[in-house]
């Protein structure tokens, strides 16, 4: 399931492969990706414009668009939410595929794995290349001007006294208020167990019992399990995550790890380490 580093480095990859190729055809005919718009909408609002900038708050990205390089001629903004399940995949014109950093040879738009209409909307390029959104599940969403105003700051970017008031206060777990995207954007349940099992915090944890130096090192964890799941190609690659199983031990004390809910979700942690 994409989280805020899967996310990443999607943005990244819009950033590497997609700016300032002229758009000359969009695929937007898929009602449910593409609501509220109707087929065609994307594709008036699109075609003859490129993508000039990559941005991302948490989960959310979009695109700004300008109808020529250079010139203040700013167009509507596109945004894209992967959902639980869709990848961003960027083709050159040979077919050369970026996805995530990965380079693939040819478009895999044959593939049983790869099924063509499961690309939900696509740019094509003047070069003939294209951007597409692949989701199996049909759960991402592209959407011009999405709105952001629900959205709290970034987690990788929330400044410590911000992260601080935003996440102390109340009487909620403190999993629960990591999960709320209206306090920080972007992080999901992965990210919120490797953050809590590094900065070994019991998930269950009422956040106003959270001391300033507690805050400051759940921060601290935060960015450095976002950045490393960045590097390394997405949350799955935490280092408590394969031990969210039954029998699954704690990688640094061996303990065997808890099940429970927190916040309505599936949750793993450390009972020696994490109070």
């Amino acid at each position: 399931m994409p989280e805020l580093p899967e996310v990443e480095r999607a943005r990244a990859t819009i950033a590497r492969a997609a700016l300032g190729r002229r758009i000359t055809a969009v695929d937007d005919a898929d009602t449910w990706v593409c609501r509220p718009h109707a087929p065609g909408d994307l594709a008036s609002a699109l075609v003859g414009r490129e993508l000039t900038v990559a941005h991302r708050r948490g989960k959310l990205m979009w695109c700004e668009t300008s109808a020529l390089r250079g010139e203040d001629d700013p167009g509507p903004l596109l945004g894209i939410h992967l959902g639980m399940s869709g990848r961003v995949v960027v083709t050159a014109a040979d077919g050369e595929a970026d996805e995530g950093g990965d380079r693939v040879r040819g478009t895999g738009a044959t593939s049983p794995s790869r099924k063509r209409e499961w690309d939900r909307f696509t740019l094509t390029f003047a070069d003939g290349g294209e951007l597409r959104l692949f989701d199996k599940r049909r759960l991402g969403r592209v959407r011009l001007d999405p709105d952001m105003d629900a959205l709290g700051p970034d987690a990788e970017q929330v400044g410590l006294a911000e992260f601080r008031q935003r996440v102390g206060r109340g009487h909620a777990p403190v999993k629960a208020r990591l999960l709320d995207q209206s306090v920080l954007a972007g992080v999901g349940n992965l990210l919120a167990d490797e953050t809590l099992w590094q900065a070994r915090i019991d998930p269950a944890r009422p956040v106003d019992t959270l001391d300033e130096q507690d805050l400051a090192a759940l921060r601290r964890a935060l960015r450095r399990a976002i950045r490393s799941a960045v590097a390394k190609g997405g949350v799955h690659t935490g280092r408590v995550i394969e031990h969210r199983r039954p029998g699954g031990v704690c990688p640094r004390c061996g303990a065997t790890m808890t099940r429970g809910t927190v916040g309505s979700r599936t949750t793993w942690w450390c009972p020696q380490e994490q109070r």
